[in-house]
């Protein structure tokens, strides 16, 4: 919302990173789970290293997602001890020490929750699980599969999903497994979710345009933007004809309450 309301610079970064390889993304449905974990086996008597991500810690009452505890003990049990855990509630020395066993090559497959997505670079790691990834959103997908092909070896992402899906779990599987673009992705999330409201109070949803449609107009905005500022520098207090003209307008499209607010500082 700030991007569109020309409140924020924007960086253009198109490239990947040099020595990044493409990744496989496969869209696995969780009854396959066994056969999942004999791929993993497989691939870790091989040398190479995964990552196992769960939307929770341990398992709850309220909702029916894995858990990173259960899997892990699932895994262990397959696995024996090549396999490790990391998760957020862990004390700090333990989960600096797992991933320290992890970087270093002692663990083979790391059962984790979001807490890998930023800031962990393990070049030998080249498989991705991602655990009911239909519960998650586009960008914590993109990034929690961001952390393979770091190396070498080709790399892939399994999404694990509990049929049946939601319409917008689909889609956002879908988006994942077909592009690894992130700026298609970010125009897909944007598209899904909304940008939310820059002078109000909502986080997501569209803002509340009366006349323009900002994602089929876009031009309007710049535009826009250009004379907002060109008013605010010849008349800053909306004193002339033109200026109460549009505080008349402000108060016709309910904004003037906001634009009030955010004057506060």
């Amino acid at each position: 919302a700030l991007a569109s309301y020309g409140d924020m610079d924007v960086s253009v970064l198109d490239e990947k990173p040099a020595g990044r390889k493409p990744i496989k993304t496969v869209l696995v449905s969780s009854s396959r789970m066994d056969e999942v974990v004999g791929h993993l086996a497989r691939a870790v008597a091989e040398g190479r290293q995964a990552y196992w991500v769960c939307p929770l810690v341990e398992d709850s009452e309220v909702v029916d997602y894995a858990s990173a505890e259960a899997r892990f003990a699932a895994l262990r049990a397959a696995l024996g001890d090549q396999v490790g855990l990391v998760h957020g509630q862990m004390p700090p020395v333990e989960k600096d020490a797992a991933m320290a066993r992890f970087v270093a090559g002692e663990t083979k497959v790391l059962v984790a929750t979001t807490v890998i997505e930023v800031g962990v670079n393990v070049p030998n790691a080249s498989i991705m699980v991602i655990e009911r990834a239909e519960i998650f959103g586009l960008a914590q997908l993109h990034q929690l599969r961001g952390r393979v092909g770091r190396g070498t070896t080709d790399s892939t992402c399994l999404l694990m999903y509990q049929a049946p899906l939601s319409e917008p779990g689909e889609r956002r599987l879908t988006v994942i497994r077909d592009t690894e673009d992130g700026f298609r992705i970010s125009e897909e999330d944007l598209a899904m979710r909304g940008a939310g409201d820059l002078i109000g109070t909502a986080q997501s949803g569209l803002p509340r345009f009366r006349i323009a449609d900002m994602e089929r107009q876009p031009g309007l905005m710049a535009i826009a933007q250009t004379d907002a500022r060109r008013l605010l520098a010849d008349d800053p207090g909306l004193e002339t004809p033109r200026g109460r003209a549009v505080r008349n307008l402000l108060w016709l499209l309910d904004q003037d309450r906001a634009i009030r607010l955010l004057s506060v500082g």
